[in-house]
């Protein structure tokens, strides 16, 4: 065994990281390149012998020249001092032996770790070398896919002597039998011809590649055996249980492919590790989309029954998106829940009656599993995060401000719709800045719900023209190798796909299905209606549902409508309440009178209107029609006339009208690109606005309503938002994410002077005091006060905490609230009470599957 700081050559021992009977295993740092390495140091009998040294030195020189990305790079070989050692790539990561302690893999997991696994034996088997070894403690699992280890050692070892498989020198097999002396190789992996000792070749490395697939796919082992013997008696005479007898999910094809790697005769079996990797890459992109029972099982019976939340839990977080998610697996269930006013995740066995609370998802929203069913991925605090299903703590990926859902893919990164007018991104699942994915295609408002199609090449998304509505949402796919787009579906949202081969989304209550055809990115007929009375929100485009690769269903039952039902109430600096008369409804952007007397509300329902509260005798009477969205009304400075976006002539854009309701509506931004009016300067001449272009993202613009003519104030490369004019007109408050997160500014107006950041640790939402002298924003669930100087330039003080509750939060980033004229009090949303409408069971159906295939046949 090696010390700490032992030197070979010119690598430093770290650590000793393994052991085993071909040598140990150490972590070092190589010193002339200043990178760390893996140093396995060769057992002393293999460099007895000067004939096995010299075949060793002329194998490493083959292994060295295979370079592929799921093979583990061989640097160099070395002796000193008698130590004979290999220098490697150092991988971070698990084996897959360690891996499948934890049950099989999902199916489409299990099939691109395969497709990795053949394509790096074929690379292999060309440069003449034979691992002869391959099991799943030789395959790594990092986060850029699988890695073989130790390619070719295990040929050298087989020449030492001809082989003796006595079987009355056998022990008892333990849990994974390695043959001790002259049986070389982990036996449940070994084909009959090297039990037997006859000639081995690439092929030998096929039949250990089936069952290590075959483990991959159901969780157990191909052969199996109380003893060494009948172990070998196993691989020599029979064949094991088809696949789909254990995996109902498992393709026949797949079932095919494995049984030919596994055939007792090296030319029954497939004659080159190319011809698995081709059969499995059909399969991965919808050769075989008869997935699903496609084995000798009998169908099972189609199962309904409810779970009901403990006394004091109501569902929560469905305003910003699906808050039930189901792994892969169908092993467990998550969920979002308020109780004791605490919203966070919680998790559910599904063959247990109890949920427990994930540590660290407090205030979470959107759940969503990794494709191993191991990690719960989520958003809170304008980040996005994982957890382990085990509860060890939250890890943060990335920032991630006002989320419209996220996928995992099974090459290690997530896909996720980060904010209004802005496209997909993605980001590794092991933390990092994302990076654009999608762009917004014209006209285009916003992305959200992405679902990785299997084997990550392709990705499903909703796309909205105008954000408030997603009931004319369109749903697309994007190719993710050839960057290729195809509009599917006008008129739906929140797109998942099932293994049977269908095209899920919602429209209004329904979820709706249709034969996709996997390979070529199309429809193969016509959508009907599967399930009734599934919540959605027009507004986001949420759905609530989910099911697993296995056929479970779960879903949370309602009409259609927002699910974020608030009341509109007023709040002081010290944070008491007092609540307005005004009914419950879905509330979106309150806008106070310049004189304090009426305000300006949208409501979502089928529609988004914008309808007028009268403070003094408490009614409520709708201003806008024509159109389905007409929403952020804003005051002008004389209280006489409302703007807004609307799409009633084709992309949203500003109108305004008179706050009586009379006379006509008149339109006042006219462009191909969304443009949303957020703020009016003092004298009323000036009108700033955010127009979503695809090219730029999100830009800053002012309108003078004099000419009517527009002109950008803030064009870069990043986003900004919610720009609010200062009450003297004289500086622009605003959001950017060019830190990484959204951060509040200010800068002159027009300029030229330069900009302060007045959040510290993220913000939205920005408004000023209508008195002056400070400006507020929020984070979370506090809001915030800075007190600023805006008379000889500008200067801002630290930013205080005025109060904090669990009031709505906006769902993009302009302001849920208002201020009241005399700067006192806060107009905001809060959440109706508990008990009053929010959801308290979820819907189960256990294999699903059976009843989708009756209804909607995908004629594969």
């Amino acid at each position: 065994m090696l010390s700490q700081g032992t030197r070979l050559g010119a690598y430093e021992v770290v650590a000793q990281i393994g052991a085993g009977g071909m040598g140990e295993v150490y972590r070092a740092r190589d010193t002339r390149l200043e990178r760390t390495v893996a140093i396995k140091v060769l057992p002393a009998h293999l460099a007895e012998q000067p004939e096995l040294r010299e075949r060793f030195e002329r194998e490493a020189r083959t292994i060295a020249s295979l370079n592929h990305p799921h093979i583990c790079t061989l640097y160099d070989i070395g002796c000193q001092q008698g130590i004979d050692f290999l220098v490697m790539e150092y991988l971070e990561g698990e084996t897959l032996a360690t891996r499948l302690l934890r049950g099989p893999l999902p199916l489409e997991q299990a099939l691109q770790f395969a497709i990795e696994i053949s394509d790096a034996l074929d690379k292999a088997h060309r440069k003449g070398v034979t691992h002869r070894d391959l099991k799943p403690g030789n395959i790594m699992l990092t986060k850029v896919g699988t890695k073989l280890l130790d390619f070719g050692l295990a040929k050298l070892k087989q020449e030492t002597a001809p082989v003796d498989v006595s079987l009355s020198k056998l022990p008892t097999a333990g849990p994974a039998i390695t043959a001790q002396g002259m049986i070389v190789g982990t036996l449940q992996y070994m084909a009959p011809e090297q039990l037997e000792g006859r000639e081995v070749d690439a092929r030998t490395d096929i039949f250990a590649f089936g069952a290590v697939e075959y483990e991959m796919a159901t969780g157990k082992r191909a052969f199996e055996g109380q003893s060494q013997a009948s172990l070998i008696a196993a691989i020599l005479e029979r064949d094991p249980p088809a696949m789909s007898s254990l995996q109902p999910m498992a393709p026949a094809a797949l079932d095919r492919v494995v049984k030919k790697c596994l055939a007792k005769e090296p030319e029954r079996r497939w004659q080159a590790a190319s011809d698995v990797c081709d059969e499995l890459k059909w399969i991965a992109e919808g050769g075989s989309q008869v997935a699903a029972m496609t084995g000798t099982a009998e169908p099972k019976p189609v199962t309904r029954l409810a779970v009901t939340l403990p006394p004091g839990q109501q569902l929560a977080g469905l305003e910003n998106g699906p808050a039930v998610a189901l792994s892969p697996d169908g092993v467990h269930l998550a969920y979002v829940a308020r109780q004791g006013g605490t919203q966070q995740i919680y998790l559910r066995a599904m063959d247990s009656m109890e949920a427990r609370p994930l540590p660290g998802t407090e205030g979470g929203v959107i759940p969503f599993f990794s494709p191993d069913g191991q990690w719960v991925g989520f958003f809170a605090g304008g980040k996005l995060k994982k957890v382990w299903v085990s509860g060890a703590g939250a890890v943060t990926v990335g920032e991630a401000s006002n989320p419209g859902g996220a996928s995992w893919g099974s090459q290690g990164m997530i896909v996720f719709a980060p904010i209004l007018n802005a496209a997909l991104r993605q980001v590794s699942d092991a933390g990092g800045i994302p990076q654009p994915l999608a762009h917004l295609a014209e006209n285009e408002v916003s992305h959200r719900w992405p679902e990785f199609l299997p084997g990550g090449k392709a990705i499903l998304f909703s796309a909205a023209m105008v954000v408030a509505n997603w009931n004319k949402a369109k749903i697309a796919v994007q190719s993710l190798e050839t960057g290729e787009r195809r509009n599917l579906i006008q008129g739906g949202t929140h797109p998942r796909y099932s293994p049977l081969g269908h095209l899920f989304y919602a429209q209004g209550a329904n979820l709706m299905a249709v034969p996709f055809d996997l390979q070529r990115l199309e429809l193969m007929g016509t959508a009907v209606p599967v399930v009734e009375n599934v919540l959605q929100s027009p507004f986001t485009g949420a759905a609530q549902y989910s099911f697993s690769t296995n056929g479970s269903l779960v879903y949370v039952p309602g009409r259609l409508q927002s699910a974020a039902q608030s009341r509109l109430v007023w709040v002081g600096r010290n944070g008491a309440e007092q609540p307005l008369a005004a009914v419950a409804h879905a509330y979106q952007f309150p806008r106070v009178s310049p004189d304090g007397r009426r305000v300006a509300v949208g409501i979502v329902d089928q529609e988004t209107q914008t309808w007028l509260y009268d403070l003094s005798r408490d009614t409520l009477t709708r201003l806008t029609f024509g159109g389905s969205a007409n929403w952020a009304a804003g005051w002008t400075p004389d209280g006489k006339r409302l703007s807004f976006v609307s799409d009633r002539e084709g992309p949203a854009n500003a109108f305004w009208q008179l706050g009586d309701g009379s006379g006509g509506v008149e339109r006042l931004t006219t462009s191909e690109f969304i443009q949303v009016p957020m703020s009016w300067s003092p004298d009323g001449q000036l009108l700033a606005f955010i127009e979503a272009n695809p090219t730029t993202g999100q830009d800053l613009w002012v309108l003078r309503l004099g000419d009517r003519t527009t002109h950008p104030f803030l064009r870069t490369p990043f986003n900004e938002s919610a720009p609010r004019f200062s009450p003297d007109g004289r500086f622009m408050a605003y959001l950017s994410d060019e830190s990484g997160r959204w951060e509040v500014y200010v800068q002159p107006y027009p300029g030229p002077g330069g900009k302060w950041q007045i959040s510290t640790e993220g913000g939205t939402e920005p408004v000023w005091n209508p008195k002056g002298r400070e400006l507020f924003y929020r984070v979370g669930n506090k809001m915030m006060s800075v007190e600023v100087t805006t008379q000889r330039g500008f200067a801002a003080g630290k930013p205080q905490v005025l109060f904090e509750g669990p009031y709505v939060p906006t769902p993009l980033t302009a302001p849920y609230y208002d201020v009241s004229p005399d700067g006192k009090r806060f107009l905001m949303l809060k959440p109706i009470e508990q008990g009053q409408g929010a959801p308290t069971h979820i819907n189960v159906v256990l294999n699903w599957f059976e009843e989708l295939k009756r209804r909607v046949p995908t004629g594969k």
